[in-house]
């Protein structure tokens, strides 16, 4: 146990993290004599690191077989997990399985087996159909947001996955609400249930507030809040692409700055839009449901329910997305003439009167550089930061997070900077080539 102690210890040292917090000390413990454990928990209160540091204890193959695989509802949340388990300084190899890029990338990647396999439904479901993925070595299978892979309709893919895989001797499933059966298919036997809900509620330091609007439509009332809340970090949900769209285009329209975000968007697109939210390029992300779970984005402080949830659980999972571990937020629901508040709220929550003198908030100070090259043409960070300096003269402030994908990066540059920048890089070479660097679009 003290060996366990010390191993995790280096390991959170190395993500920055003090000590564990009671839910995911407690999972770590039953997962060692438990071979079936559901794990309910708030979303934004640590589930990864609950089943990953436990995971660690099995992957101790010294051959190169895939020991392990994490099923989850979204691209985001693979990537997230990646990056976590990337973090954590083990000689095991990750690879990750998502649609919206090339197969060839990950069959690439899957010719020497990794320990453990990070993906969503279908694809990893394609790779088991094309014999990429050796499934008779995989012992341990963790479902992360099990009840959002059901809801959006992946049972047949969960459940072909799981049956190419005979060996399984553990399991973990992760959800942030209750009320989802568990399919046959699973395979969970004398399950232990380690229920974290009731904490979350008590530990979040989330108030709820409404705003009414006047009108039936809730545009002008959205600017003149946003106005009202300043340049503090906030996501607003609607229950449609087509209203993100049009709100995003809305706010615009008012000099507002803003980032959108949802399914039907391109890859890179989707990408650079969460980076400049992450890295304050814009202060605002406009979002359907998409953006509830799985996003791995610091610090917001406001989540804005422009549409109302369908559901409680929708508005707890958005609402999931702020007030983080220790953090505290502020969820705001706006409410036209005809809606009624859903019964879930608080009928005494504050209600907001926006005042009657409109300031338009101040515009971020970063702007967001596109890079036409990523990991799979061997650029890291420690690269694009030296590019940046010593080519265009940055100095290190002016420099903010920098993002690397598979075949481009962005990097976040003081905007009063940027024109100057690419006046002097414009000829020079990165790694030895010419590569196009842009702000992101």
């Amino acid at each position: 146990m003290e060996h366990q102690q010390d191993y995790f210890g280096k390991i959170l040292e190395k993500l920055n993290i003090k000590a564990l917090n009671a839910m995911q000390q407690t999972a770590i413990e039953s997962f060692e004599n438990n071979n079936n454990l559901l794990l309910l928990s708030a979303t934004g209160s640590g589930k990864t690191l609950a089943f990953l540091l436990p995971l660690l204890q099995l992957l101790d193959s010294p051959v190169a077989t895939s020991k392990a695989m994490i099923i989850v509802p979204s691209r985001e949340l693979a990537l997230q997990i990646e990056s976590v388990f990337k973090s954590m300084g083990t000689p095991w190899k990750v690879t990750c399985c998502y649609g919206g890029h090339k197969r060839e990338i990950e069959e690439n990647n899957l010719k020497q087996a990794p320990a453990l396999l990070v993906g969503t439904p279908g694809r990893l479901a394609d790779h088991i159909r094309r014999g990429n993925i050796t499934t008779g070595t995989i012992e341990t299978l963790i479902l992360d947001e099990f009840d959002k892979s059901l809801e959006l309709g992946f049972a047949d893919e969960m459940s072909s996955i799981i049956g190419a895989l005979p060996h399984i001797r553990k399991r973990i499933l992760t959800s942030a609400t209750e009320s989802v059966d568990i399919p046959d298919f699973v395979g969970m036997m004398e399950t232990l249930k380690l229920d974290f809900l009731k904490d979350g509620d008590e530990e979040t330091g989330l108030s709820v507030k409404v705003l009414k609007s006047e009108d039936k439509d809730k545009l002008e009332s959205l600017f003149r809040l946003i106005c009202m809340l300043g340049n503090r970090s906030a996501i607003i949900f609607c229950n449609h692409r087509e209203s993100v769209e049009r709100t995003s285009n809305f706010l615009n329209s008012k000099d507002l700055l803003n980032v959108y975000y949802h399914g039907a968007m391109e890859q890179q697109e989707r990408d650079a839009a969460l980076c400049k939210f992450r890295n304050g390029t814009s202060n605002v992300l406009v979002t359907t449901d998409l953006a509830a779970r799985g996003l791995d984005i610091a610090h917001i402080r406001y989540i804005i329910h422009y549409h109302l949830p369908g559901t409680e659980d929708i508005f707890t999972h958005r609402n999931g997305r702020t007030a983080r571990m220790d953090a505290s937020g502020t969820a705001i629901l706006i409410l036209s003439p005809e809606e009624k508040l859903p019964a879930y709220i608080d009928p005494d929550a504050e209600m907001i009167d926006l005042p009657g003198t409109l300031t338009l908030p101040e515009k971020p100070k970063w702007s967001t550089l596109f890079i036409a090259a990523g990991k799979k043409d061997k650029v890291n960070k420690v690269d694009i930061v030296g590019f940046l300096s010593h080519k265009g003269l940055l100095k290190k402030e002016d420099i903010g997070l920098i993002e690397v994908k598979d075949f481009f990066s962005f990097a976040a540059v003081k905007k009063i900077k940027v024109s100057h920048t690419l006046q002097m890089i414009k000829d020079q070479k990165l790694k030895n080539k010419k590569i196009k660097i842009a702000v992101a679009k």
